[in-house]
């Protein structure tokens, strides 16, 4: 039990809050950054498949967004490897 009720209030919107800004941000990156290349403005509007309901299918280009999780958490994972085998880290 906490002495000041806002306390709790104040921790649960310290924690809630960042995490909200950043699924914000992040879904923001990967709607409006892509790899840029001549034609991908046209692969973006280009429908190549219809799926039955009303889906469609194109052959967008990769967000920028994926690319640097999938880049930061292999790196992650071998740098994890790394300091745990070598330096005995325990992380």
């Amino acid at each position: 039990m906490r002495f000041f009720d806002l306390l709790s209030l104040q921790h649960f919107v310290m924690y809630l809050l960042p995490g909200l800004v950043f699924i914000v941000i992040f879904g923001l990156f990967l709607g409006y950054s892509h790899f840029a290349s001549d034609r991908a403005e046209e692969r973006k509007k280009t429908i190549i498949y219809r799926f039955p309901g009303g889906f469609e299918d194109r052959n967008a280009p990769f967000p920028l967004a994926m690319a640097l999780v999938i880049a930061g958490t292999v790196l992650w994972g071998l740098f994890y490897i790394l300091g745990v085998g070598i330096f005995k880290v325990v992380i």
